[in-house]
């Protein structure tokens, strides 16, 4: 019932900056948690940074912590990540996900994902 598009991916130097977008179906999106995970041919999908249904509250990855930011317009039904000062180790398909009222990020835990986007960063 609900779907997910992703956009905003493509190719940056490091040290640049990008921003995604992830807009969904439905009247229920302020429901639903939502996550951003990634994934490489070389390594599994791994979770990049989340934001709670219930009060907004924002978590990510180590890996991103201080460069990445997730938000979510619930007027809008849209959920973003800015991602700043990117770095090559960052190249990958960028996939929103939703969980229906779970505030954990656990890959099978996710109901609904996007297609995903692809963020190239080159050195």
């Amino acid at each position: 019932q609900v779907q997910l598009v992703e956009s905003g991916g493509g190719s940056v130097q490091a040290g640049g900056s990008l921003s995604l977008s992830c807009a969904a179906s439905g009247r229920t999106f302020s429901t639903y948690s939502m996550g951003w995970f990634r994934q490489t041919p070389e390594k599994e999908r791994e979770f990049v940074s989340g934001i709670t249904w219930t009060d907004g509250s924002t978590y990510h990855a180590d890996s991103v912590t201080g460069r990445f930011t997730i938000s979510r317009d619930n007027a809008k039904n849209t959920v973003y990540l800015q991602m700043n000062s990117l770095k090559p180790e960052d190249t990958a398909v960028y996939y929103c996900a939703a969980a229906y009222r779970r505030n954990n990020w656990s890959l099978r835990g996710m109901d609904y994902w996007g297609k995903g986007t692809l963020v190239t960063v080159s050195s």
